[in-house]
């Protein structure tokens, strides 16, 4: 049977050169990077040296670069670290509502522990207004977390203008990062973050390790206590392996940004227009330009989401219905119901999400699959209703 994965947003497959890069450090150099002998030696040069190459590409310092176990791990660090270190200051935090759960459920932890959470609204888009963020920031907010890139719809949000209104205040500002990290330009200096998220398994490198960009003079309590690793922000021994393997990944994708901007979202479009053509009642999520273009969510009126997942697996395509993170819960997806999405069409909502080594010829099998499926499905379905 035929293979097709189109859900790269929840992960994607280790490039050959990734894996490349990383055997030596499962066999060879497997030292520890903080034993100071020859071993150790060689494990803390690889370790450093990806540390200054990660941080040319975000525009930071070495010294600004740490290593985690990936994206939630960051997510945790960044709001639970911050809150805590100035917690004397204030004890107020601003979020949006369609956050991954890994910053929804570090604030609802923030909240138990007595911290007030703002969390903004978004409109039919999935956009933030930036004066909504200007009128809920208050003289003891301490962090501002807004993601980069929506994971389940691609919405863009304006990082820039947001984290302004936030410096404007003093405020510390962190961004997840996860879903836009090789797909679009994240310059430290231009988006004037303090903290920045990111994970190697979305990018096609391996699971389990990933970065937190902190700015220099940004106060953060740690949050894994041990050794002295990562500069005490992060104790654990290094993933030397994984972190090599998630800088060369980042190599690879920041240098292809352009080509694979281009390729996922022409796969994106192409397959829109072709179901639309051959399918009615097709509702598309988030913003129409400002979304990395590698997401499409779509919604089949009159039909759940689960079914037609489950339908195409047995084809051989694999989709998802929102955050990998939150499958298996028959609750409307979080980001469709803050966007104000009916519950009905939210809960025919499907994430298709491209990745380099899609081609045309899975985008028609696709194309191909879905119609009779739909079909079938809307014609046992109380809730469709053909307009």
């Amino acid at each position: 049977m035929r293979k097709v994965y189109l859900d790269h947003s929840a992960t994607t497959p280790v490039r050959p050169e990734v894996l490349e890069a990383m055997l030596p450090y499962l066999k060879d150099r497997f030292g520890n990077a903080s034993s100071i002998h020859s071993f150790g030696r060689e494990a803390k040069v690889a370790l450093e040296e990806s540390r200054e190459k990660v941080a040319e590409i975000l525009g930071a310092t070495p010294s600004e670069v740490y290593f985690t176990s990936g994206g939630t791990e960051s997510d945790n660090l960044a709001i639970k670290g911050v809150a805590f270190a100035s917690r004397n200051k204030g004890r107020h935090v601003i979020t949006s509502q369609i956050e991954h759960h890994a910053v929804l459920e570090s604030c609802g932890f923030l909240a138990k522990e007595g911290f007030e959470i703002t969390y903004l609204p978004v409109d039919s888009f999935g956009l933030i207004d930036p004066e909504d963020l200007r009128k809920a920031l208050r003289d003891d907010t301490v962090l501002v977390s807004i993601m980069h890139a929506n994971n389940e719809v691609g919405t863009i949000q304006p990082i820039e203008e947001l984290s302004q209104a936030a410096k404007e205040k003093g405020i510390y500002f962190h961004t997840d990062a996860v879903q836009s990290l090789g797909k679009l330009p994240i310059d430290v200096s231009k988006l004037a973050v303090d903290l920045i998220s990111m994970s190697g398994h979305k990018i096609y490198g391996p699971k389990g390790v990933g970065a937190i960009y902190i700015r220099k003079g940004t106060r953060i309590t740690p949050w894994a206590h041990g050794g002295h690793h990562e500069r005490s922000r992060r104790a654990g021994t290094e993933n030397v392996p994984g972190i090599v393997g998630f800088t060369r990944a980042l190599e690879l994708l920041n240098a292809e940004m352009e080509d694979h901007k281009r390729h996922t979202g022409n796969l994106a479009q192409t397959l829109y227009r072709k179901l639309v053509d051959t399918i009615p009642d097709v509702v598309m999520h988030g913003h129409p330009q400002k979304r990395i273009p590698n997401i499409l969510s779509l919604s089949f009126k009159g039909v759940e989401g689960e079914s037609v997942i489950l339908s195409l697996d047995l084809k051989g395509v694999a989709v998802a219905s929102g955050s990998a993170c939150t499958s298996g819960t028959l609750e409307p997806s979080h980001v469709l119901s803050a966007m104000k999405v009916a519950p009905d069409i939210a809960q025919g909502a499907l994430r298709f999400s491209f990745g380099r080594d899609n081609t045309m010829d899975d985008v028609d099998y696709v194309a191909g699959l879905l119609p009779e499926i739909i079909q079938r499905l809307r014609s046992i379905s109380p809730l469709y209703v053909k307009e």
